[in-house]
């Protein structure tokens, strides 16, 4: 799979950031969810899943957001 930096929130080169794959796909990086109250209200998650947490603001950056022009 090869990725495409979409954008990032982060300032210091950490998380989180979006990427597009060349799969037609977005990848999200974060911070993983790790908390077993919040895991356990995720639905239907499988094995091999996770779930991670980003700010709002980084949804900017999705094809056909405002910022997507």
């Amino acid at each position: 799979m090869q990725l495409t930096l979409l954008g990032t929130t982060s300032t210091d080169g950490n998380c989180p950031t979006l990427y597009a794959t060349d799969r037609g796909t977005l990848v999200v990086q974060g911070y993983r969810v790790t908390d077993p109250g919040t895991v356990a209200q995720l639905r239907d998650l499988l094995p091999g899943e996770t779930a991670v947490e980003i700010p709002r603001e980084l949804l900017a950056f999705a094809p056909g957001s405002d910022r997507d022009g």
